[in-house]
C-alpha cells in the first residue's frame, strides 16, 4: 500500500530535510510555502509603533508518496532533520493513498511512483 506523508516544518529546516530524504533514496517530493500556526498561536513582535501579534507564520509543507514499507524510515529522517526542540518545529501527517496514475505512461499504483535509484530500488524492494 502507498502512503502520503505531509510534513509541515520550519522554513529554515527545508534544506536539511531535503538532504536527509535524498540520502535515503527519496527521489520525488513536492514542497509548498504555507502559513499557519499551531499551539503557540503565533508570535508577538515589538516595533516602533508598539507590539503586535503575528498569528500566521511562514512554514513549509513537504509531500511525499511512498511505499508503506519505507514509512517509518522516512518519518525518522524528517524527525531528525527538522528538529530544533522549540515550539513550532511542525507536524507530520500520514494518509493512505488509494490510487496513483502517472499521466505520461498511464502507469498505476506503485509503478507510477517508482524512480530510477529510489529507496525501493536501492533496497531491492520492488513491490506491486
Amino acid at each position: 500500500m502507498l502512503k502520503k506523508v505531509e510534513a509541515i516544518i520550519r522554513e529554515d529546516k527545508l534544506n536539511e530535510v531535503k538532504e536527509a530524504l535524498k540520502e535515503m533514496g527519496i527521489v520525488g517530493l513536492n514542497v509548498f510555502e504555507i502559513r499557519g500556526h499551531g499551539r503557540q498561536g503565533g508570535i508577538s513582535l515589538v516595533g516602533r509603533s508598539g507590539s503586535y501579534q503575528v498569528d500566521l507564520l511562514p512554514k513549509i509543507q513537504v509531500n511525499i508518496i511512498l511505499s508503506e514499507q519505507n514509512l517509518e524510515e522516512v518519518i525518522d529522517a524528517i524527525l531528525r532533520s527538522a528538529y530544533t526542540g522549540e515550539a513550532g518545529d511542525g507536524l507530520i501527517f500520514v494518509l493512505p493513498v488509494e490510487e496513483v496514475i502517472r499521466i505520461r505512461t498511464r502507469e498505476r499504483g506503485h509503478d507510477a511512483v517508482m524512480y530510477p535509484g529510489d529507496i525501493d530500488e536501492r533496497k531491492g524492494r520492488i513491490t506491486k
